[in-house]
């Protein structure tokens, strides 16, 4: 494991945390960190920790107004592909599940799926000429 300090740390509150654990590591790349459920585990692709915070988490406690924590919020990661139909094809076929189809804008391609508690992730194919795609720091 690389030393905390080289990941940048999200946190999704998942309804399942061993459900979550197996999406992101069959469908999207991640590797397995730690391994706590019900409670809690990490997953981590590149520079990217992914923390699962389940209901019997400290992050899935009740606030001090009774409001818990929940998924599926708007709030994504972003996650940059190559080949987004490709990725698109390639997910449908293990029946993930998609929020919209794939959009294009000035920047890019890009589509919504969902994990398994509705949390969002987008994946994102850059345009020919973004820089950071030209220069190959994406990766």
């Amino acid at each position: 494991m690389s030393d905390d300090a080289d990941y940048v740390s999200v946190r999704y509150i998942v309804n399942d945390v061993a459900a979550s654990v197996a999406f992101y590591t069959a469908h999207l790349g991640f590797s397995t960190l730690t391994s706590f459920p019900p409670a809690f585990a990490d997953v981590a692709r590149g520079h990217l920790r992914l923390l699962l915070s389940g209901p019997a988490s400290s992050a899935g406690r009740a606030m001090a107004d009774g409001v818990r924590p929940a998924p599926d919020g708007w709030n994504c990661i972003h996650l940059i592909v190559d080949d987004i139909d490709a990725e698109v094809a390639r997910l449908k076929s293990a029946s993930v599940r998609f929020r919209n189809d794939v959009l294009a804008g000035p920047g890019g391609r890009q589509v919504l799926l969902l994990d398994p508690s509705d949390n969002v992730i987008e994946l994102f194919e850059p345009a020919a000429n973004w820089p950071q795609k030209q220069a190959g720091e994406y990766k």
